[in-house]
């Protein structure tokens, strides 16, 4: 899969947390906290699985 699917795949589930978060009246700083973790896994997951593979020579 691409990195462009990832992100957008991160978006999706990052904005579906954000407004859960809102509409549960959680404060705005745990949900900017709750929103970089996420966002963060999101980003390192997405680089480690489509990263190009060393070819053994």
């Amino acid at each position: 899969m691409s990195f462009a699917l990832y992100l957008i795949g991160i978006l999706v589930v990052l904005s579906g947390a954000i407004y859960g978060a809102v509409l549960l009246n959680v404060p705005v700083q745990w949900i900017v906290v709750g929103s970089i973790i996420i966002a963060g896994i999101g980003i390192l997951s997405a680089v480690s699985q489509t990263r190009s593979r060393d070819k053994p020579q």
